[in-house]
């Protein structure tokens, strides 16, 4: 997900290059019901009905009224009981009413399922025992929830093009599937497999998630039949416009091809056809990087919407208008196309663990201005996002948490699961090495050291399971660089005293944790390192001789000039008159 929109008006007072800005979308003026705290809700603690099931197939139809701002939907869910159960729970927005309820195929009574509040709880007719597979049909439709500003809030977005188009797009991370479809909303709620069929009339086109199996036509209709398998539970997405299509193969490096598709308005043709000029070098990057692109065998898509952007797997949502940043790419394409590895192929097994998508889709910006320009831009990235670190509270809490509940600037992590993520992943590299480094991404990612196309498959993964795959890789414990920086809030501080010519250097940490982090110092010409096992360390420095502590910047630390001038910034925009 992009940043959220008051960072980005901090980032326009900061001055960075880093950051992209929002587009407004000319979203038609719609009332519609609230949402019940049941369906704001994304993620938590997995209510014991679903994680008795295994989700085997989701077929989902939609007809796409964009005139009426409505769908008219229906569902067909496959299930297999992981356990014996008794009733089916999924979650939908109780605001799009339920017309039938097949189970098997036949008409369930009205009394077997109720949806009070978003939770919709089926009552099966007879126990269904560990094993055995249920299928079930959902008719309903309506007017779905319209976002305010996508994709910071979830909902439908009804746009039109500059001639007055039909523009549709959905973006639903924060509040979930459950927004348009009926489904599992909770990060382990991924379906094997899901069949998108998306009805829209014959002068729009319907850009969907994975393979497109076929187009069929029906009057003054057709039907885009889409195929996507293992989609992440807010990754479906629908997108209807007028859109016109680039299309090319990538060759990669590990054998197979690529299709890459781009989809975009006509009015912006000139701009789509220099972003599709960046795929390939995007790919090449990450395949590279980090190992083989997860979806091969369906494509490397984008769309153009009119919000900003969000990872839909297989076909990104992007509404940057074709800005490049100045570190010669697409940031906002760079940052989205990094999750289809961070958050599409690996997905966090709750969302306590989000920063293992939005550190790791951070990091890659300056690892890919690295790659295209050196170590200036590199460098340059990270400060800017060293300048946006709020350290209020720990990125990992250690219990079950929804969407909201992360991203929270004023309760949660909010923005540091980017910027302090991606800051934490650089002092890594330089503590572990580049080998051990991506070799520990690339277990991550793909559950193995040696990914090759058709020998992984998506998988979830939690804050311990990679501070145990670092341990491996390593051969050492490193839970101590975990804990201080994931699971306390403060940063770590090194206290400098002189006595005489000696530098004595102390960590200190808010908690008292252990924090044995070396550092380099550097005394005239001469870079020296000192191991700080038990967290402390002495030098012999000349007096008046030049002294820099950390002089290749490797480790994250409080930085005293920084906090100043995050303050400084702060009591401006505070000083600011407020626009009438």
């Amino acid at each position: 997900m992009p940043l959220r929109p008051h960072l980005l008006v901090a980032c326009v007072a900061l001055g960075l290059a880093a950051c992209t800005s929002v587009p407004v979308a000319r979203t038609a003026p719609a009332t519609r019901p609230a949402l019940t705290a049941q369906t704001l809700s994304s993620g938590g603690v997995m209510p014991a009905e679903q994680a008795r099931v295994h989700f085997d197939h989701a077929e989902l139809h939609f007809t796409v009224d964009p005139a009426a701002q409505s769908i008219d939907a229906s569902a067909t869910l496959s299930f297999t009981a992981k356990s014996a159960t008794d009733a089916l729970l999924l979650d939908l927005d109780r605001n799009l009413p339920i017309s039938a309820i097949e189970l098997d195929g036949q008409a369930l009574a009205a009394g077997a399922w109720s949806n009070p509040d978003g939770r919709l709880r089926i009552r099966l007719p007879a126990p269904l025992a560990a094993g055995g597979k249920l299928r079930v049909t959902i008719r309903y439709g309506g007017k779905p929830h319209v976002a305010k500003k996508a994709p910071w809030d979830g909902g439908f977005v009804w746009s039109h093009t500059a001639d007055g188009q039909p523009w549709v797009a959905s973006a639903v991370q924060g509040e979930g599937c459950d927004l348009f479809w009926p489904c599992i909303d909770q990060p382990q709620g991924e379906p094997d497999l899901v069949d998108t069929y998306i009805t829209v009339p014959k002068t729009l086109a319907a850009p969907g998630n994975g393979v497109l199996v076929g187009i069929t036509d029906a009057g003054d209709r057709h039907t885009y039949h889409w195929r996507a398998k293992h989609p992440d539970t807010y990754a479906i997405s629908i997108n209807v416009g007028p859109f016109k299509l680039l299309k090319g193969d990538y060759a990669s490096r590990y054998g197979n091809t690529i299709p890459m598709e781009l989809w975009y308005l006509p009015e912006h043709a000139a701009g789509a056809k220099q972003l599709f000029g960046e795929f390939p070098r995007m790919l090449d990057f990450f395949e590279r990087q980090i190992g083989p692109y997860p979806f091969g065998d369906e494509k490397m898509g984008v769309v153009e919407t009119p919000h900003l952007g969000m990872e839909h797997q297989t076909i990104n949502a992007y509404g940057n208008q074709y800005r490049k940043n100045g570190y010669g790419y697409d940031s906002l394409l760079q940052h989205e196309f990094a999750h289809e590895w961070f958050g599409n192929q690996l997905t966090n097994a709750d969302w306590d663990d989000m920063w293992l998508h939005e550190s790791f889709g951070t990091y890659m910006q300056p690892l890919y201005s690295q790659y295209l320009n050196g170590d200036m831009d590199y460098f340059s990235w990270l400060h800017n996002l060293r300048l946006l670190l709020r350290n209020q509270h720990p990125i990992v809490s250690g219990s079950s948490k929804t969407e909201e509940q992360v991203y929270d600037e004023t309760a949660g992590p909010g923005q540091d699961i980017y910027n302090k993520g991606a800051l934490m992943l650089h002092t890594l590299r330089q503590l572990i090495g580049d080998e051990a480094f991506f070799d520990s991404i690339r277990r991550l990612v793909y559950g193995r050291p040696d990914p090759q196309p058709g020998n992984f498959s998506p998988r979830y993964a939690s804050t311990n399971d990679y501070v145990a795959i670092v341990d491996q890789v390593t051969g050492r414990d490193l839970r101590w660089f975990f804990d201080v920086y994931l699971r306390d809030a403060a940063l770590p501080r090194l206290d400098e005293q002189r006595v005489g010519d000696t530098l004595k250097l102390r960590w200190v940490t808010a908690h008292g944790k252990p924090f044995p982090m070396p550092i380099e110092v550097q005394v005239g010409d001469t870079v020296h390192t000192l191991a700080m096992e038990n967290g402390s360390g002495q030098l012999q420095v000349p007096a008046g001789g030049l002294l820099i502590v950390d002089p290749r910047s490797k480790v994250l630390r409080e930085l005293p000039h920084v906090e100043a001038y995050q303050q400084w910034m702060k009591q401006q925009r505070a000083a600011k008159p407020a626009k009438k």
